[in-house]
């Protein structure tokens, strides 16, 4: 089992939760948190040469640069819509993300 790819994998899942639960529940913590998490999976990424490794990086890095936007219009402006608006950017890449990470995962296994 490759412990690595565990890891990242799990802290794009914890982001993707986080992020819907941000959704379900408006609070500032919880878009915090899916940002922090979102930000070490996009850190975890950085150096995998995997199949699909520039996809995952760059769907990650989208999803950062729409929590990061909506925690400011959360607290500072105080725009909630936008910070859903922005929220729901971020899911979807992380919906991405996953899948490709499906993909690679099915990929590697038809190489065995």
């Amino acid at each position: 089992m490759d412990w690595g790819k565990v890891i990242y994998v799990f802290f794009s899942l914890m982001s993707l939760t986080s992020i819907a639960g941000f959704l379900y529940e408006n609070s500032a913590v919880a878009l915090f948190i899916a940002a922090g998490l979102n930000l070490i999976s996009t850190f975890l990424k950085i150096g995998v040469r995997n199949l699909l490794s520039a996809e995952l990086l760059a769907s990650s890095l989208v999803a950062d640069l729409h929590l990061i936007p909506a925690f400011i219009y959360l607290e500072v402006v105080g725009n909630t819509e936008w910070a859903i608006a922005l929220a729901i950017g971020a899911l979807i890449a992380n919906i991405f993300s996953m899948g490709l990470v499906y993909i690679e995962s099915s990929k590697t296994h038809e190489e065995y």
